[in-house]
C-alpha cells in the first residue's frame, strides 16, 4: 500500500457506551477496536524511517515494529514487542496521554490525524489476554541478587517485571490489600477495569515477582531493616499519597472529601456497591469538584455514577489551562458535567449537622504567566456568590508520601518532600537506594512513572552486576 493510500484511511474512532446510559453503571466506557478496525488504523501508519513517535514514548517501545504487526494481522506479535519495552501495556493503552507524547509527534499530525497508538496498544495487549496466550518470556539465570520495591504502582510494576527479566530476585512491599498503586485506588473502573490491572500484575508473578500486600514500610520495616534483611538494592516508589487542601474556613464539615479518599472507597474499597460490599460513601446530589485534571474528572464522573443528580466541576482557570486529557474532558461534557471556570471556593457552610450545604465563591480573571507557564488566576473584588453543594471534592493535587523519607536516614528530599533522585538513573543519596515516580516528581501520569522505573532497573542492574 502507497503512502497516498494510506492518506486516504480515516482514524478508526473507538466505539463505547452511550453516555445516557454509562452514567448508570461502572462499566468501561470504550469497548475497544475490532481486529478489522486495529488493521484498518494499523494501515495509515507510515512506517517513517526516523520513527519520532518513539521519541516520545517514555517506556521506549518500537511502535512501527508493533503497529506494523498489527497491520499484517500478527496481534500476538504486536503484544509480545510490545511487553519487550512495557510491562503494562494494556494500561498505558488505556490510561496514558499519548496525544501529548508519542502521537504528538507522529509525522501525520501535522496535516492529518496522527495514527491512534494508544487505542492499538490497548487492542493488541487485549488480544493477547482474550486469547488466552500469553507466553512467559525467557528469565537470565539467576544472579543471586536480591531486590526489594517499595510501592506496587506503575514505577514499581515496572522496575519489578524488567528486573525479574534479568535474573534478579524481586520483592514488591505494598502498603494497601492490592497492588496497582493508583492504578486502583485512584482511576476509577470505567476508565481501567481493575481486572486488567490484576492481569498486568498476575503476569508479573508469573515471571517470578513476589508481591506482599498489607506491606507499610516506615512502619513494619524500615529501609535500613531491609537491607539488614539480605536486600542489596532498594527502589522506591510511594508515589505522591498526601492530599492537598485549600485551607479555607469550613473545611472541616462532613462532606468534604480528598479525590484521594473518594476514589479509594469508590474504587478499591468498592463503595459503588454498597450493600454488597460494606464501604458506604456519602452519595450527594449536588457535588462540586474542585480541580482541573484528571482526578478531578475522575471523581465528578464518579459522583454521577454515585447518583448525582449534578456534577460541577469548579476550576480556577478557564478550558484551556485545563491538564486534564482532551478525551477525559469530552467524555465529562458528554455525560453531562457542568464546568464552572474561572471560579474558586472561599468558604464552606454547612447546617446544625455539621454537613456542607454550599460554597461562597470567587469570579476570577486570567493574569500573567506563573512558574507552569499557565496564566495566573487573580480574584475580582467583589464577586462573591453562593453555590449551593452537599458535597465536595477537593482535587488540587497531591503531596509526597512522608512514610519512607521520615524514616530513613540519609534520604535527601526537596522543599516539598519529594525524594531527590538522579533524573536519568534514579538514584538517591543512599547508597543502594533509587526513587522514581511521584515520589519524585509529584503528582504526574503513569506512563511517566513507568519511564522512571524503566530508567532505575538499567541502572540497578548494572550496580547490582558490578558488586
Amino acid at each position: 500500500m502507497t503512502n497516498a493510500e494510506k492518506l486516504k484511511i480515516p482514524r478508526q474512532k473507538m466505539p463505547g457506551q452511550d453516555p445516557k446510559e454509562r452514567i448508570k453503571n461502572f462499566k468501561e466506557v470504550p469497548f475497544g477496536y475490532t481486529p478489522e478496525m486495529a488493521v484498518n488504523e494499523a494501515k495509515r501508519c507510515l512506517q517513517c524511517k526516523k520513527a519520532l513517535c518513539m521519541g516520545g514514548c517514555p517506556v521506549e517501545v518500537d511502535i512501527p515494529a508493533f503497529v506494523r504487526m498489527i497491520a499484517e494481522g500478527d496481534f500476538i506479535g504486536a503484544a509480545k514487542e510490545l511487553k519487550k519495552n512495557n510491562s503494562l501495556p494494556a494500561i498505558c493503552g488505556r490510561v496514558c496521554p499519548q496525544e501529548d507524547q508519542c502521537e504528538k509527534v507522529c509525522v501525520l499530525a501535522k496535516k492529518y490525524q496522527p495514527v491512534a497508538i494508544g487505542n492499538l496498544e490497548r487492542f493488541a495487549a487485549d488480544y493477547e489476554r482474550n486469547q488466552g496466550e500469553v507466553e512467559i518470556p525467557e528469565i537470565a539465570p539467576s544472579t543471586g541478587k536480591k531486590v526489594a520495591i517499595v510501592g506496587a504502582g506503575p514505577a514499581g510494576l515496572t522496575v519489578a517485571g524488567d528486573l525479574v527479566k534479568l535474573g534478579h530476585q524481586v520483592t514488591i512491599f505494598e502498603a494497601l490489600h492490592k497492588a496497582g498503586g493508583v492504578l486502583v485506588y485512584g482511576i476509577p473502573e470505567f476508565r481501567l477495569p481493575k481486572a486488567i490491572v490484576q492481569a498486568e500484575v498476575n503476569f508479573l508473578i508469573k515471571l517470578g515477582v513476589e508481591v506482599k500486600t498489607s506491606q507499610v514500610i516506615g512502619k513494619l520495616h524500615t529501609i535500613d531493616e531491609l537491607f539488614e534483611r539480605g536486600y542489596h538494592a532498594i527502589f522506591i516508589g510511594t508515589g505522591a499519597g498526601l492530599p492537598n487542601f485549600m485551607n479555607i474556613p469550613g473545611e472541616n464539615l462532613n462532606g468534604i472529601y480528598s479525590a484521594n479518599e473518594y476514589l479509594t472507597r469508590s474504587n478499591l474499597m468498592k463503595a459503588y456497591n454498597f450493600p454488597e460490599y460494606d464501604t458506604p460513601i456519602f452519595s450527594g446530589k449536588n457535588v462540586a469538584v474542585l480541580g482541573g485534571g484528571n482526578t478531578a474528572m475522575d471523581s465528578v464522573r464518579t459522583a454521577l455514577r454515585l447518583g448525582a443528580e449534578n456534577g460541577y466541576i469548579v476550576y480556577r482557570r478557564s478550558k484551556t489551562e485545563m491538564p486534564a486529557r482532551i478525551e477525559e474532558i469530552h467524555h465529562a461534557e458528554e455525560e453531562g458535567v457542568e464546568f464552572h471556570f474561572l471560579t474558586t471556593p472561599v468558604k464552606y457552610m454547612g447546617n446544625e449537622y455539621g454537613w456542607v450545604t454550599a460554597m461562597e465563591c470567587l469570579r476570577m480573571v486570567l493574569g500573567e504567566p506563573d512558574a507552569s507557564g499557565r496564566r495566573r488566576p487573580v480574584p475580582v473584588e467583589g464577586s462573591n456568590f453562593i453555590m449551593e453543594v452537599d458535597t465536595v471534592v477537593v482535587a488540587i493535587g497531591n503531596s509526597s508520601n512522608p512514610l519512607v523519607p521520615q524514616t530513613t536516614t540519609g534520604l535527601e528530599v526537596n522543599k516539598w518532600g519529594n525524594i531527590i533522585a538522579d533524573p536519568e538513573t534514579g538514584l538517591t543519596s543512599r547508597k543502594g537506594v533509587w526513587a522514581g515516580g511521584d515520589i519524585v516528581t509529584g503528582g504526574a501520569t503513569v506512563i511517566l512513572a513507568a519511564g522512571a522505573g524503566k530508567k532505575a532497573a538499567r541502572d540497578i542492574d548494572k550496580y547490582l552486576k558490578s558488586q
